[in-house]
């Protein structure tokens, strides 16, 4: 069922509380990855054009929940947000739910924007307490859940924040409306052909996507280390690459699952490998088939590349969930670039492209891609339940459109 939006909202003269997800990637005090905070501006800008009152909630990394933590306070967040809006973003408190944050909260006009301190400085956000909660909820007249990262998780400021707020309304802010769209809606019929890419380590993260999407998808592209497990399946000879050896039996039924249900799986042919597991060092060559002992694979070979390029570039649907090697590393990112590039061309001439978050969006962020995808996603482990089919508490207890 659609959910009503923020845009639906009357909100002038209203005390707006909005979930946003600012747990941004810190290095000291700097910000080193804002996308998060930007990715919330469009629902902000929403309530203070219309004479609301934003109030903002976070979490940011993982404090105990017994009390300030210096290096992981939200007013850096707060600074960002500011240089972004272009206006004052008060910042009141080291507390969220103390006197000075709920005078701050108190003392707003109409248009302002005030930030809370780090949810998980108390216990009772993780919790999902039902009294921390209830000190929140007093402070809005509207909750606005825009935070697409933390939607999978039953923490107060998801699920009992609405849940002490009802009668009044309940809604969602643009960025979760958009990835709602993207990775659940255009995914229940999506057009074909459908290619569906996985990377990353592990099969064990995967499966849950393989089993909700297999049955609807045209192709299957694997690549990154969890190939290795599937390789190892065939009896592939795969050196020293990574495999889930308690893995292969599960493995082997998905490579049997899409046999059965007509979709093609595709495995790399060729494998660009190094004797060590580090940036600067080993001795870095590309295998057909077998890898030698001694060799780890940790990217695509230039033969695989082309077939998978060859397979996107049909595609009508993708989506796109774990990179196809150590992009990190220069001599390990050509795969990645390379099934990025193609999806980017494949989107260009007309598909829907959906980018799980995590290392996927952080890869067409670094090869500067992010905007020749239809939608990148902001969440890492939300994106991945929202793909594997699951419900998320958080956004069925929201008001109906």
């Amino acid at each position: 069922m659609p959910k009503k939006t923020i845009a639906q909202v009357e909100v002038a003269g209203k005390r707006v509380l909005v979930r946003v997800d600012f747990n941004v990637p810190m290095s000291g005090s700097e910000i080193t990855d804002d996308r998060r905070i930007r990715a919330a501006v469009p629902t902000i800008q929403s309530i203070v054009d219309r004479g609301g009152r934003a109030i903002l909630m976070s979490h940011l990394g993982r404090p105990e929940g017994t009390g300030y933590v210096e290096h992981e306070s939200l007013r850096h967040a707060a600074a960002k947000l500011e240089s972004i809006l272009g206006k004052k973003v008060a910042f009141p408190s080291k507390d969220c739910v103390d006197d000075a944050a709920a005078a701050g909260v108190a003392a707003m006009k109409d248009g302002e924007v005030l930030m809370l301190e780090n949810l998980r400085f108390h216990k009772g956000e993780k919790k999902g307490d039902a009294s921390f909660a209830g000190k929140l909820a007093a402070y809005g007249d509207v909750y606005v859940n825009d935070a697409f990262g933390t939607c999978h998780r039953p923490d107060a400021s998801m699920v009992a924040v609405p849940t002490a707020m009802g009668g009044k309304p309940r809604v969602v802010g643009f960025l979760v409306e958009k990835e709602v769209k993207y990775l659940g809606e255009a995914l229940k019929s999506p057009a074909k052909p459908f290619v569906v890419i996985l990377g990353g380590a592990k099969v064990s993260d995967k499966i849950g996507v393989v089993d909700n999407l297999l049955s609807k998808s045209s192709a299957v592209i694997v690549g990154g280390a969890m190939a290795y497990t599937f390789l190892a399946a065939l009896g592939r000879k795969v050196g020293e690459s990574r495999v889930e050896t308690d893995k292969i039996a599960l493995a082997k039924k998905i490579i049997d699952d899409a046999a059965r249900h007509k979709c093609d799986l595709h495995l790399p042919v060729d494998h660009v490998c190094s004797t060590q597991f580090l940036e600067h060092a080993g001795d870095i060559q590309t295998f057909k088939d077998s890898i030698k002992p001694g060799y780890m694979g940790l990217d695509i070979g230039p033969e695989t590349q082309a077939v998978y390029a060859g397979v996107i570039s049909k595609a009508k649907t993708i989506v796109w969930n774990g990179p196809m090697g150590v992009f990190e590393w220069a001599a390990f990112s050509v795969g990645t670039r390379q099934v990025a590039s193609a999806i980017g061309r494949a989107t260009t001439a007309g598909a829907t492209s959906i980018v799980g978050g995590g290392d996927s969006a952080a890869a067409v962020e670094k090869f500067g891609l992010s905007d020749k995808m239809s939608h990148v996603s902001t969440g890492g482990g939300a994106s991945l339940e929202m793909l594997e089919g699951k419900p998320f508490q958080s956004i069925e207890i929201l008001d109906n459109a």
